[in-house]
């Protein structure tokens, strides 16, 4: 792991960051910039190049050795589907056994592992129809379990359903192969956590961002179980996401610290509003982030299958998505918290976590700081969104033409990775 992460600060060295918007627009390895530009043409003859030492594939196509233990303390089962999947089957089968033998053994003891796999903490006196839940430590047990979840589930979109579709498009080169199942685990995730969203806002007040139902009757501790395991949900995804970006388990990209910084921020976001219980305007500031990034996980996929026309007018759908959810319900929310945070009831507007109140007046710009810090990161992404958007509109002409100097670079940069592999 030490020679896997000292590859990849030299990688970071070696490849400049770009030190101006040109650069940035014409940087293969940015996030959002690369993913758009021109990909080789469906039939053509793309080399193979299967040595990158960052690929996601070095680790599940090699036979590791070493066990499951050895799994565990190297972060394998983050990038290792069948590693991920053991972790996943230990607890699913002691909760089978339990809730086989138990009944003779000790029918009165509940299920030890359950918390793992279903959430906790249901409130006794809520009604059966409508029941309410609290939350609590064992939440956290949940989350570690549903991030096991999500590093066999990306591995296994990536490998089994997308790298076979990437070929089928002519795309050979491992790099790429990485990148289109990037794409395609997130196109699942956003579309599936957006529409899962969408429905779960019906069954609130704050349907399509009734943004004083914020603060009306807060502390709002007391969630709905599809609100509860929905919030834990995405509290799993982005805490799996941020690992492996911190651990360096991919190949790194030049605009590797403003991710960093994006998913801290969610993190942040994440974190504290379950603790302070403001899951309403955590679940709406959510509905905002996923639905738009379906939208462009989708476009970069016809890119990179050489759709160019297509892609157009699926930027199109996604910029008008990405500036309604991304900036304007954004403002929307941020607009709610300065001027709306007073709607709380002053009894509540306390620092009394035992009662669940947490709002004393300097929560507010404690709250503000965070969404506002993710809005300035939306606009500068939004700028060059808007950059693509044109280039698109103006190159779509002429995008059936790779030069071989671009297959050229991505080959070297590959061969220059090997090398320093074989160094280390």
């Amino acid at each position: 792991m030490s020679t896997h992460n000292s590859l990849n600060e030299r990688l970071l060295k070696r490849r400049p960051r770009a030190s101006s918007l040109h650069r940035i627009e014409t940087d293969k390895g940015h996030h959002l910039t690369g993913p758009f530009m021109v990909q080789t043409p469906l039939g053509s003859n793309t080399p193979e190049s299967c040595n990158s030492p960052v690929s996601g594939d070095r680790f599940h196509m090699v036979e590791q050795k070493g066990g499951l233990v050895a799994d565990l303390l190297s972060a394998r089962w983050v990038v290792n589907p069948v590693s991920s999947f053991k972790l996943l089957m230990i607890p699913v089968l002691l909760y089978i056994n339990w809730e086989l033998l138990a009944p003779y053994i000790a029918p009165e003891l509940p299920n030890p592992v359950a918390p793992l796999l279903f959430i906790s903490y249901r409130i006794p006196d809520s009604s059966p129809d409508d029941p309410r839940y609290g939350k609590g430590y064992l939440d956290l047990a949940f989350l570690a379990f549903h991030i096991v979840f999500y590093s066999f589930v990306r591995q296994f979109v990536t490998i089994v359903i997308c790298h076979p579709i990437a070929r089928y498009f002519g795309i050979k080169k491992r790099g790429k192969l990485d990148r289109f199942g990037e794409q395609g685990y997130a196109l699942l995730y956003f579309a599936v956590m957006g529409a899962w969203g969408y429905r779960i806002m019906g069954q609130l007040p704050t349907w399509w961002y009734r943004t004083e139902y914020f603060w009306i009757d807060y502390p709002h501790w007391q969630m709905k179980p599809e609100l509860k395991r929905y919030f834990l949900m995405q509290a799993s995804y982005w805490c799996q996401q941020f690992i492996v970006l911190a651990l360096g388990l991919e190949k790194p990209r030049k605009d590797y610290n403003e991710l960093i910084m994006h998913h801290f921020v969610t993190l942040w976001l994440v974190g504290w509003g379950y603790l302070i219980n403001l899951t309403l305007i955590g679940h709406a500031i959510y509905m905002s982030m996923d639905i738009p990034d379906a939208f462009l996980a989708f476009s970069k996929l016809l890119n990179y299958m050489g759709f160019h026309r297509l892609k157009v007018c699926s930027l199109a759908v996604f910029l008008v998505a990405w500036t309604y959810f991304r900036h304007w319900l954004n403002l929307v929310i941020l607009r709610s918290i300065w001027f709306e945070f007073d709607l709380i009831d002053e009894s509540n507007r306390v620092w009394a976590p035992e009662t669940g109140a947490w709002l004393t007046w300097w929560m507010k710009y404690q709250i503000v700081f965070p969404i506002f810090l993710l809005q300035l990161l939306n606009l500068f992404w939004y700028y060059l969104i808007w950059r693509i958007a044109i280039r698109s509109l103006r190159d779509v002409e002429v995008t059936d033409v790779r030069s071989d100097d671009e297959d050229g670079d991505d080959d070297d940069d590959d061969d220059d990775d090997t090398k320093d592999a074989k160094e280390d």
